[in-house]
């Protein structure tokens, strides 16, 4: 669609939230009357850009007062209006979500860097207030970024590297696939023309040879898993353009890709998941090494799927996603899936769900107490957070994330800080190892405890890399010394 109206975004609301669309005129008009004579650089008028905001949510199914702060997103920052006025037009909420998607005022920084770090850092613990700060964010910048033709060169690349530096880990953190998938694209489209270019013509030829290979696939299992009457609904996926270009960059020859074409094969329970993938292994021969049951052992942003690489028709590999509808929105959309699967309830289902199954949002809060300057804690958020990963399993089963480089103190302190402060040695992969060892993905990690050891000890700290095990050992050194 190129051109967000009024009646567009009134007509997607009404199809899941009809008792929220007069609030939402209300928001409407409130921002177009404030944004009037205002205009982008593209020349329409600015209501524009808050419309095609709430439009992107519209589109996951965002609640009323999301989208309200949607439209009013940029008027504390552009107009004359203030935050208590929006408190009494549309309640506390709706102003608590604009008030933290709005930018500081640069009167308050002795530099525009302070005043970048200081933004920086309101935009990523806005998730700590309410995770519907950051979902709007993440649909500004999708807007910005599918509009940026309009801006100068300098800014296109300024603005594509920001993206891809915290709106595209934020993206992926609580899930938001397809939209992190798309940041990416228009990222690399607007850092690296040319190369986007090729990889789009690629993109394109891959999918015309593919079509017929996929589709027939696509009739076979779905019939076999007909005759088992198993419902079942089945979609052709090719790798997004920077996720081609990312493998080609690591050195992968195009045949080597083996998540280059996929087919997402969704089912009504967990049990016919595992009788699709019996399936699907009798009519196509499995490529062993890449079989991942992410079903009961999801990914740390709650991803769920069993993920089979098989040999398809013309030899060609194929990867494929077998997983419940449920899953697949999870899949698609995160936690922004709840407001389609919970409803009235899913804000707060969402924000308990950060608090108690993302280790992502443990660490953000530790680093956010830890570091009080705004330029250290965006870098350490950088290097910690938004840097390559290290996966490890628990002697349970269980995944863990950490940042790459991280040693067996940091594993033992992020399980729990008792277990940290008691650590003795590990066995990793069967092998005793000391507690300077830097973890591989897919170690399989035991840390051996004992209650009488004397730790934690002053020389962990040079060898941590996690702000929680440093913050944990300085806890434990501090309250030795005070007894």
């Amino acid at each position: 669609m190129d051109k967000i109206t009024l009646e567009n975004l009134i007509e997607k609301v009404e199809s899941y939230n009809p008792e929220g669309v007069e609030l939402v005129k209300k928001a409407y008009t409130y921002a177009e009357e404030l944004h009037r004579g205002q205009y982008r650089q593209s020349g329409e008028p600015y209501i524009i850009h808050p419309l095609s905001v709430a439009y992107i949510l519209a589109e996951i199914h965002a609640d009323t007062e999301t989208l309200c702060a949607a439209l009013l997103h940029d008027t504390l920052e552009d107009t004359k209006i203030t935050k208590e006025e929006i408190v009494k037009e549309f309640g506390p909420t709706v102003a608590l979500l604009v008030d933290g998607v709005t930018k500081l005022n640069k009167m308050n920084f002795s530099s525009k860097q302070a005043q970048v770090f200081a933004n920086t850092r309101k935009i990523i613990t806005g998730i700590m207030i309410d995770i519907r700060i950051i979902i709007i964010k993440i649909a500004d910048r999708l807007h910005n970024m599918r509009t940026l033709m309009y801006k100068s060169e300098f800014k296109q690349k300024e603005n594509a590297i920001e993206t891809m530096d915290l709106f595209v880990p934020l993206a992926n953190y609580i899930g938001t696939y397809r939209i992190k998938c798309e940041l990416e694209d228009l990222s690399l489209k607007y850092l690296y023309p040319d190369q986007y270019k090729r990889i789009e013509e690629l993109h394109m030829k891959i999918e015309e040879e593919s079509r017929e290979c996929l589709k027939e696939m696509l009739l076979n299992i779905e019939s076999a898993l007909t005759s088992q009457k198993i419902p079942n609904e089945i979609k052709i996926r090719i790798k997004n353009i920077y996720g081609i270009y990312k493998r080609l960059d690591q050195g992968y020859k195009i045949s080597e890709i083996h998540d280059l074409l996929s087919l997402k094969i969704m089912v009504d329970t967990i049990p016919n998941c595992y009788q699709t993938l019996r399936i699907v292994h009798l009519e196509y021969k499995p490529f062993h090494e890449k079989f991942k049951d992410y079903i009961y052992n999801p990914k740390t942003n709650m991803y769920r799927s069993l993920h089979t690489t098989v040999f398809g028709e013309e030899d060609r590999l194929i990867q494929t996603q077998i997983r419940t509808f449920e899953m697949d929105k999870v899949a698609s959309f995160g936690l922004t899936a709840y407001w389609d699967i919970e409803k009235g309830n899913a804000r707060d289902i969402m924000q308990n769900e950060l608090k108690k199954q993302y280790q992502f949002f443990k660490s953000l809060i530790d680093i956010n107490q830890m570091f009080a300057d705004n330029q250290e804690f965006v870098r350490q958020v950088k290097s910690e957070l938004f840097s390559d990963k290290v996966y490890v399993y628990t002697a349970k089963g269980d995944l863990v994330e950490l940042p790459k480089g991280s040693t067996i103190i940091d594993f033992a302190y992020m399980i729990h800080s008792d277990i940290g402060n008691t650590m003795t040695y590990a066995i990793v992969n069967d092998k005793r190892v000391e507690m300077n060892y830097i973890l591989q993905n897919k170690d399989r990690v035991r840390v051996i405890t004992d209650d009488l050891s004397c730790g934690p000890k002053e020389e962990w700290l040079d060898i941590a890399v996690t702000t929680r095990a440093r913050k944990r050992i300085k806890e434990g050194l501090n309250k030795e010394k005070e007894q």
